[in-house]
């Protein structure tokens, strides 16, 4: 199971949850919901045999479709469980200049780079 954890506005939560259902279906994905609504936070639960080539083709091309979605609607491409490695990919996308912000703060704190090295940034 992979769970596409997205937040947004709540002004744009019926949104994504409409746009994260459909993408699931358009890929063939069998996908459920839990979700904070209050909140604006979405899990997008996704089963599959994630040792398939194909179905983990299908699963990467919607996972990046759904949190780009997020992140155009003025969301975050993780709305409670973290960056890490799974995410780094969207913080440009995201935060546009303030990754490198971002980056100098790091840098100031951990010159040697070894808190957390690799997570993150891209």
């Amino acid at each position: 199971m992979l769970i596409i954890d997205t937040a947004c506005p709540l002004s744009q939560f019926p949104a994504m949850v409409k746009y994260a259902t459909q993408t699931a279906a358009d890929y063939g994905l069998k996908a459920c919901i839990s979700s904070h609504a209050g909140d604006g936070n979405l899990h997008l639960n996704i089963v599959g045999k994630m040792q398939d080539n194909e179905f983990v083709e299908r699963l990467n091309r919607a996972y990046d479709q759904i949190v780009s979605f997020a992140i155009s609607k003025g969301g975050t491409a993780t709305g409670e469980h973290g960056v890490g490695i799974g995410k780094r990919k969207f913080m440009q996308q995201e935060h546009g200049f303030g990754i490198e912000i971002m980056r100098s703060i790091k840098q100031c704190f951990d010159p040697k780079g070894i808190l957390n090295p690799g997570k993150i940034f891209p």
